[in-house]
């Protein structure tokens, strides 16, 4: 009798099993609109520099960005991703830590781009170049503008950023981030996912904050970023439509340290198309070194 009520119990948990197996299979089929025997994948791993190229690449698409180049400005504050964005938008080549005002080195490293000459922000009107000064800029801001601003940490879950901030009037965030909410425009903040935090960002500026003496390596303030958060998972994801797209892993050795490991979803056209735009970036060289 007991070897018949095991054996009953076990039928029922095979029998359970396979209808969670089948229900998931309609839930992934009927949700996406595609048979789920018709998706592939395929994984992408890139090193930092590869993703700044992918994001720019990105981000020079992006449609709120088009139609800003074409009736409106496009403001490209400075950074080492704005400055592969400002060579995808404007097809040239700029001298690295040329467009640069602060970047994280090694602690005890000196600036390996002391020697270069400053450039200034770029300010963009219908496209095209202008002498006009940030400040300027700004004080002309009108809705549906573009300003971009890179991050120096990102809460990927919470979709907000944040930033560093080493000058006493704020820095180019505190020039910014009033005229932005202001005036309505966008901002878009292209920051790769190796800036991930491991907490939340907002109780980290909070922290920032507190009046500590510090001892050794000064710690800056924190100014909280949001708008258009564009990692390399949005930027695939707005060059190739219809993918599914997430982070698997992160790291690695032998010029990998820093890289992410993306996993691609989709028809096999839409994946393939991932990889291929992943090739053209692939390859690309640490900032600052030549190709």
């Amino acid at each position: 009798m007991k070897q018949n009520h095991s054996s009953i119990v076990n039928s029922f948990c095979k029998l359970f099993v396979l209808i969670c197996l089948l229900l998931q299979t309609l839930i992934l089929k009927y949700a996406s609109g595609k048979d789920v025997n018709s998706i592939v994948q395929a994984g992408i791993i890139l090193t930092p520099a590869e993703s700044k190229r992918l994001i720019a690449k990105a981000v020079a698409n992006m449609p709120i960005v088009q139609a800003a180049l074409k009736n409106g400005k496009v403001i490209i504050t400075k950074g080492t991703t704005n400055s592969y964005i400002a060579e995808e938008i404007l097809n040239i080549t700029i001298k690295p830590g040329a467009l640069v005002s602060g970047m994280i080195i090694p602690q005890n490293a000196k600036d390996p781009f002391s020697g270069t000459a400053s450039m200034p922000e770029i300010i963009l009107v219908r496209g095209k170049q202008s002498k006009m000064t940030l400040n300027e800029a700004m004080q002309q801001l009108k809705p549906g503008d573009i300003v971009i601003k890179g991050a120096n940490a990102l809460d990927y879950q919470n979709k907000t950023a944040a930033v560093m901030i080493g000058a006493p009037d704020g820095g180019t965030t505190g020039k910014i981030m009033p005229y932005i909410t202001a005036r309505k425009a966008h901002l878009i903040i292209p920051v790769g996912l190796e800036k991930q935090i491991s907490g939340n960002v907002v109780e980290m500026h909070l922290k920032m904050r507190e009046p500590l003496e510090s001892i050794s390596h000064k710690a800056p303030s924190m100014f909280l970023l949001t708008g258009h958060i564009i990692t390399e998972i949005e930027s695939i994801k707005i060059l190739v439509a219809d993918l599914e797209v997430f982070q698997a892993a992160a790291g690695g050795v032998g010029g990998a340290e820093g890289s992410i490991w993306l996993v691609v979803r989709g028809d096999k056209n839409s994946v393939e198309k991932a990889i291929k735009i992943a090739k053209q970036v692939q390859g690309e060289p640490p900032f600052g070194k030549e190709k």
